[in-house]
């Protein structure tokens, strides 16, 4: 039964993805990393506690979340380098 529900998640998945226009994906970007900064600050929650097992988890966390952001920033930036005009 869960291999049925994952193969759905992706069938789901996939359609919803092919069907947002490309315009719509550079919005959707920003959204993503807006979601990834929120879980950089529960990292730096976690990562600043007493317990050993939290700190190393948070921190992990805390270097997990920071390449997403910069990379979804990056991936932003080069999106919107595609809709300037050639001769700016």
């Amino acid at each position: 039964m869960k291999n049925s529900r994952n193969a759905l998640a992706i069938f789901v998945g996939f359609e919803v993805i092919q069907k947002v226009p490309p315009t719509l994906h550079t919005p959707l970007t920003s959204g993503s990393n807006a979601i990834s900064g929120i879980t950089l600050l529960g990292a730096l929650v976690s990562a600043g506690t007493a317990d050993r097992l939290s700190t190393v988890l948070g921190f992990i966390a805390v270097v997990f979340a920071t390449i997403n952001v910069v990379g979804g920033f990056l991936v932003t930036n080069r999106m919107l380098q595609m809709f300037k005009a050639s001769g700016q």
